[in-house]
């Protein structure tokens, strides 16, 4: 089984839907698989919170996603309409979601 790290930077929703898409294939086939929404994606939360979209509601189910980057949420101002759908804000690197953790226990990082 392997490890892998998706870091959505891109605040375009068709690209996060690749994330979703890979990392519940990459679950499904029973490796690791987590998902951090920094950057620009952090926009991306509220959006697919409201249109109930089914990709981010499976993989958010399933206990893929891992956060959102504190200091992208509120600099971008969506930090409320982040917190308020239950994901962990991350600011381990100066505030912001860091890779190194993730590095440390083995995932590989793919960043779209």
């Amino acid at each position: 089984m392997k490890k892998y790290l998706f870091y959505g930077m891109t605040g375009e929703k068709m690209c996060f839907q690749h994330i979703f898409m890979n990392a519940l294939d990459l679950h499904g086939s029973g490796h690791e698989a987590r998902i951090i929404f920094e950057g620009a994606s952090v926009k991306l939360v509220a959006v697919f919170e409201e249109e109930n979209n089914p990709m981010y509601k499976k993989a958010k189910e399933a206990g893929l996603i891992a956060g959102a980057c504190l200091a992208c949420s509120k600099v971008l101002g969506v930090y409320d309409e982040v917190v308020n759908t239950g994901l962990t804000m991350l600011d381990d690197m100066n505030g912001h979601a860091g890779m190194k953790s993730y590095i440390e226990k083995g995932f590989e990082v793919i960043s779209m």
